[in-house]
């Protein structure tokens, strides 16, 4: 497949993408800090480029596409530069270590219209498809529970624990197979190696439809297990990706004759399965997504949803049961009302669960919907709609009379003025939904919206920019432009403290203000840290 694509790390599992990629036709060039680890790769056809600087990859224009293997905790900052970078991204489980962070990431693909895409690898193996095709068509009956269990005596980490290095995949099938996301979770686990790094644990999910769920798993197990159950009132299935038949159905039932149950039990009956190699599957799909622009399976929003899941599990490990006491739940939903640090004015509609930092207010009249995410330190005014879908960073200000609509993200430190517009799509009629043509806004760190401006869908707003009042934006804008009119147009440079910047002959130019200094270059301005060092010499001679 000739889509030229970058493996990141080609460590314990990114050998693995590196041999699979080149088997595709797609590998082009593999970055790794380890030169030594280039020999033990394995190639179809000519080897690779090899480079231990992850800017070749980004500054290299026939490089499509990413496929980053690095340790969990690296994921969010090179996921970031490879989007910023425009290139579409396929990233290993988890999407990032923090709910906050795997947003932000979901958000800015969005914005730079990426394809990005999560490594939950077990939803592309053939016992799984199988399964939930089984699910669907009501072969099992009604699902009352599911387990799993994940065990080894493998590769142990120290930069991240067993519930982030294994629980990821099971939980991923779990809210696949069910086709819902659970509404509490609790987990407990031990660290008996490595003081602070959990070793085993056993969590439990909770949905709404009452099906539960529980996930053990461990690296401290003499014998490798991965094995899923799922019952059903009529059939139990079984995938054991250990054994010789991967996925099996047990007819069982209860006979409650005499109304007392008694377990019949009948032989379990093997699924045929087209054989596969789920990786490959994987990364042939992940491909073929870069080519036709559609939305893998497991995108950022699929991650996202497991690693919510991951980040309450966390969450309740960190807090721990009291001695004989049962666990304490972490639940999905927000804290109730009376232990909130935020403050919600008495007029105001705050739909649940959504998301609201420490610190911020939101004031009279105001709806916050559903799901919404606001962060710390915001001031929401008077009659403001934020909606399910809409991101808002810490320490934004939205004056009154605005709507913040889904496919909206806005970073720290943004200003919107009074009354001013975001819009979501294209060509709206009231006739034809048009839900699914969404297109994303992605505003800055920093910038300022002027009263009135309207701000046209898929567009994105540069850090620090300046949007004057009245202002139609119909495209993108640079960051710390200042931009007027109808259409609006660039009409200078302002800095970060909101401060006019006036340039010299070097191109150079110092805030007034906070005495930063900023060099235009090319048509766009950036700060300097170091004005002395940067500015570029003039040949007086010349």
């Amino acid at each position: 497949m000739n889509i030229d694509t970058a493996v990141i790390g080609c460590g314990y599992w990114g050998k693995n993408l590196v041999r699979v990629f080149s088997e595709l036709g797609a590998l082009r060039c593999i970055c790794d800090a380890d030169p030594s680890r280039r020999d033990s790769l394995k190639f179809h056809g000519d080897p690779p480029a090899f480079t231990d600087n992850l800017e070749d990859v980004l500054k290299d224009p026939e490089i499509r596409c990413v496929a980053v293997a690095t340790p969990a905790a690296t994921h969010y900052d090179v996921v970031r530069k490879c989007l910023e970078a425009g290139k579409d991204v396929y990233v290993e489980k988890p999407l990032a270590l923090t709910a906050v962070d795997g947003e932000q990431l979901v958000a800015l693909a969005e914005s730079q219209s990426r394809i990005l895409m999560v490594g939950h690898i077990l939803l592309y193996h053939p016992a799984v498809v199988k399964l939930r095709q089984l699910i669907d068509e009501g072969a099992l009956g009604r699902i009352l529970y599911c387990y799993s269990n994940r065990l080894n005596m493998g590769l142990i980490r120290t930069e991240e624990n067993i519930l982030w290095s294994f629980a990821p995949h099971d939980i991923s099938i779990i809210l696949h197979l069910l086709g819902e996301e659970p509404i509490a979770v609790e987990a407990d686990g031990q660290s008996y190696l490595t003081p602070g790094v959990v070793d085993v644990t056993l969590s439990r999910l909770k949905f709404r439809s009452g099906v539960t769920g529980h996930i053990f798993v461990s690296w401290l197990h003499p014998l490798k297990e991965q094995k899923l159950v799922v019952v059903g009132t009529d059939k139990m299935a079984v995938f054991d990706d250990t054994a010789e038949k991967k996925l099996c159905l047990y007819p069982h039932h209860v006979d409650w004759a005499g109304r007392t149950p008694k377990a019949v039990k009948e032989e379990a009956v093997e699924v045929e399965l087209a054989p596969a190699e789920p990786l490959k599957n994987e990364c042939r799909h992940f491909l073929d997504c870069v080519a036709e622009r559609k939305t893998p399976l497991t995108d950022g929003h699929e991650g996202l949803r497991v690693l919510r899941v991951l980040d309450a599990c966390q969450k309740s490990l960190e807090k721990g049961p009291a001695t004989n006491a049962p666990l304490q739940a972490a639940s999905l939903q927000p804290a109730a009302s009376d232990s909130r640090d935020y403050f919600v004015h008495e007029t105001a509609c705050v739909d649940q669960p959504c998301s609201i930092g420490k610190g911020s207010k939101i004031w009279h009249f105001s709806h916050v919907m559903k799901n919404a995410k606001i962060g710390q330190n915001c001031s929401i005014g008077q009659n403001v709609l934020v909606s399910s879908t809409a991101v808002i960073g810490d320490g934004v200000k939205i004056q009154n009379n605005v709507s913040v609509y889904d496919g909206v993200t806005l970073e720290d430190g943004v200003f919107c003025g009074p009354s001013m517009v975001f819009t979501n799509v294209m060509n709206p009629r009231s006739e034809i939904s048009r839900k699914s043509e969404y297109r994303p806004t992605h505003v800055r760190r920093g910038v300022t919206f002027g009263a009135n401006c309207t701000i046209v869908c898929g567009t994105t707003i540069g850090e620090y920019a300046f949007v004057a009042a009245g202002a139609v934006v119909n495209r993108d804008v640079a960051p710390f432009a200042l931009v007027a009119g109808v259409p609006a147009k660039p009409i200078g440079w302002m800095s970060r403290a909101g401060e006019r910047l006036q340039f010299d002959e070097n191109g150079t130019a110092t805030c007034p203000t906070c005495e930063k200094a900023y060099l235009l270059e090319d048509g766009r301005v950036r700060e300097l840290e170091d004005a002395v060092d940067q500015v570029p010499q003039i040949d007086k001679e010349s």
